[in-house]
């Protein structure tokens, strides 16, 4: 499980209902994209995936690239 969690940059609290997915990368291809998860009102998304390399998208733009695993805490 890979759990996002989403915090405002201006006020350092979490934001509910944002829209989140995870693009994965993979060897040869793509490793494809998550199902859109809405962030709670604690604002994490949760995701029933493998960790791995990849990128999280919060409302289509592109807030963090690297490792997807545990949790992963992203500003915006």
């Amino acid at each position: 499980m890979i759990s996002v969690k989403v915090v405002s940059k201006s006020t350092g609290k979490p934001v509910s209902g944002k829209r989140v997915q995870l693009g994965f990368e993979g060897n040869w291809l793509p490793g494809g994209m998550s199902s859109d998860e809405r962030t709670n009102s604690e604002g994490e998304a949760h995701f029933d995936n493998d960790p791995g390399k990849g990128i999280v998208y919060v409302d289509g733009s592109n807030v963090h690239k690297g490792d997807l695993r545990g949790r992963v805490v992203v500003y915006i």
